[in-house]
């Protein structure tokens, strides 16, 4: 059984190692995650504080975005488009790593303490039941601080999180 994350879709493109586990994942991403990395691969703000990090990381962001645009991908994108929750068809990366889209529909409940993507992952996390994974400090110390009912594996902790016995409590982990 794949062991399941909702992430950003960025996060795959900075961290390398999300693509070579020890177990099959099955990472989760909200589509409007998918749709940022156009922005960010346009952008003249660096998504990374050294020069060279940033042009691998913009280069990276292009191939998941050709990635995602491949007709094949693009059509089960799509069918996750049709309606809200709805998720996509696993788009595998390779033997042990395969996305889902899912067209998560944020709405107000977490919407004063966080910022739209983020108010997605919290409830695609409580909706899958699956944890969050993520190198957002302060994203973490927020659902923390606010006691939101989610798991958080932060990305340094990514070989633990996906080791056999972590599945969802619901606990927190930092």
């Amino acid at each position: 059984m794949s062991r399941r994350f909702v992430i950003e879709a960025v996060m795959i493109a900075i961290y390398g190692q999300l693509l070579l586990p020890k177990r099959p994942v099955e990472y989760r991403i909200p589509y409007t995650s998918v749709m940022e990395l156009y922005d960010m691969k346009d952008s003249p703000d660096p998504v990374m504080p050294e020069s060279e990090d940033d042009a691998y990381v913009k280069l990276k962001i292009g191939e998941m975005i050709s990635y995602f645009e491949d007709p094949f991908n693009k059509k089960k994108i799509e069918r996750a488009l049709m309606a809200p929750w709805r998720e996509s068809p696993p788009l595998p990366i390779n033997e042990n790593v395969s996305l889902v889209i899912v067209n998560a529909a944020e709405n107000m409940q977490y919407g004063e303490l966080f910022d739209p993507i983020e108010t997605e992952i919290i409830l695609m996390t409580i909706r899958l039941q699956c944890p969050v994974l993520t190198d957002q400090i302060e994203f973490q110390d927020k659902v923390v601080q606010n006691s939101i009912p989610v798991q958080l594996f932060d990305i340094d902790d990514f070989e633990f999180a996906v080791e056999e016995g972590t599945e969802s409590t619901g606990e927190y982990t930092e």
